[in-house]
């Protein structure tokens, strides 16, 4: 179930990556390391972050809201987080909101000893789990989905802790790479879709565990491999042993993680993000030329996918517009007239360089429109003389349920306008997205066809891989007290007015 909020200025009309993981075992500055591997995954959360840590006879955590630089740069904070054993996350929250008590890792002691765990994704039965673990006397502390894996584990019946955590996630749906922290062993475990990204790397001997690559290389690491879809690995003073205890399934890891989640210098999947991104400009610029003067990408996320654009079309490219990268997500509550100046906070037109020219702006997405709006009238009233959009992805025409803050469906710009509408909109000359196609033979296929069967397109294409059980629940009930007829009718009165 996702929650909404109000989010500063500039920051409501992006998808957002809810969080982001890191774990080191075996090595004397695991606390240290880890905090260095979150501030390299902070762009898949700005919530708030945690690190749990074990010392060989006790466990230490701190969890803060906020940015991992504000708060784990602090002697006194790493001076509480001994051992040479810690995991950590980023938070942005699509199951839960804003609270302490929802910052990651989440801690639980078990019969057999203390057990930490961090998420990344999103469990589509976590609400259908909870009920029933409520019924049965669970007391649940957060409103996070990642507590139910916790309250699995406990009421699983297996001897092991390996045994129970898989009983544990065999009941969920959804998407989920987790990291996990016990008093002798490090777990890392990915759904057997494969929906979120997790590495495993190494430092001097000791393993590390990661959403992205970019996390290895801040600390020095060697990247060993991805851990596969449906993959669990247990690390421990004897080594590393791979399970595999999971009902095969067909993979669908998330196709926007190339488009604008991961880092663009992180390697996800064997492909090397920024290249990934530069491909896709490229056939976005075949698929919709465009007779301009110059090419200019919307920053930071459109950069990449324009400079592929300029490059295939002959096109210059330019920065006209200049980023503040020093607009975080504490800004000072915005008065009414300095929200009114929108974008313009984290955003400026270069006149000198947009005056006069027929432009090309690039960006990875349009979510609900309003953002887009405000940069083309900036580039406008800068001066240049046409506004062509080009984006770098397919039209966001519906929600993501595994793991990515979306707005409802209706606050989807494209679901409820054509491109011609929406061109109208944001009063561009011109406005078109990349096509399924080309997105697919960007990352290696040859098309939407052959590409399917590895990446997830959900939202763009409304063809969910895995079951959304919350949601219909939640669908069932509100057509329930909608029309007062019973969900066990509801199935056959869809199937009567389809015949109509």
């Amino acid at each position: 179930m996702q929650q909404h909020r109000r989010l500063p200025v500039g920051d409501d009309d992006k998808l957002h990556e809810e969080c982001g993981v890191f774990g080191v075992f075996g090595h004397e500055d695991a606390a240290k390391l880890t905090a260095l591997g979150l501030h390299a995954l902070q762009h898949r959360g700005q919530e708030g972050a945690g690190i749990v840590s074990f010392d060989g006879a006790d466990f230490h955590a701190e969890r803060h809201f906020g940015l991992v630089g504000d708060n784990f740069t602090r002697r006194a904070v790493m001076d509480r987080l001994p051992g040479n054993r810690a995991i950590g996350h980023n938070r942005y929250s699509t199951h839960g909101g804003p609270s302490d008590r929802n910052i990651q890792p989440l801690f639980a002691e078990f019969a057999g000893g203390g057990f930490a765990i961090a998420h990344n994704g999103n469990i589509t039965n976590a609400q259908a789990i909870q009920e029933r673990l409520q019924q049965r006397g669970s007391i649940f502390q957060s409103t996070s989905d990642t507590e139910v894996i916790l309250h699995l584990i406990a009421t699983s019946r297996g001897n092991r802790l390996v045994d129970r955590m898989v009983d544990a996630l065999s009941s969920i749906e959804g998407a989920w790479s987790l990291v996990c922290l016990s008093s002798k062993k490090m777990i890392g475990a990915r759904d057997p879709h494969g929906v979120r990204p997790l590495v495993l790397g190494d430092l001097e001997g000791a393993p590390i565990l990661a959403s992205e690559t970019c996390a290895l290389d801040i600390i020095g690491a060697r990247f060993v491999r991805d851990i596969e879809p449906g993959e669990m690995v247990i690390v421990t003073p004897s080594g590393i042993e791979s399970l595999r205890p999971f009902a095969a399934a067909q993979p669908h890891f998330c196709i926007f993680e190339y488009v604008y989640f991961s880092r663009p210098d992180s390697v996800i999947g064997g492909l090397g993000v920024h290249g990934v991104r530069k491909r896709i400009g490229a056939e976005l610029a075949r698929e919709w030329p465009a007779d301009a003067d110059l090419v200019v990408p919307v920053p930071d996320s459109g950069t990449p996918a324009a400079i592929g654009f300029a490059e295939a079309a002959g096109i210059p490219f330019d920065l006209g517009i200049i980023r503040n990268h020093y607009v975080g997500r504490t800004f000072i509550e915005p008065s009414e007239a300095i929200r009114d100046m929108g974008v313009k906070l984290k955003h400026n037109a270069n006149r000198a360089i947009l005056a006069g020219k027929r432009v090309v702006l690039v960006d990875d997405s349009i979510v609900r429109g309003t953002t887009s709006v405000k940069i083309v009238k900036m580039v406008r009233d800068a001066g240049a003389s046409e506004v062509h959009m080009r984006i770098a992805s397919p039209p966001t025409t519906h929600s993501c349920f595994y793991g990515v803050d979306t707005p409802e469906r209706s606050k989807l710009i494209a679901s409820r306008m054509s491109v011609r509408e929406m061109a109208d909109y944001i009063k561009v000359d011109s406005l078109q997205f990349l096509t399924m196609d080309g997105l697919y033979r960007a990352v290696g296929e040859e098309g939407r066809a052959t590409g399917a069967a590895r990446f997830c397109d959900a939202c763009f294409t409304g063809e969910y891989p895995i079951r959304l059980t919350d949601f219909e629940r939640r669908a069932t009930r509100e057509a329930e007290d909608l029309l007062g007829v019973p969900g066990e009718n509801l199935v056959e009165l869809t199937r009567i007015a389809k015949l109509g």
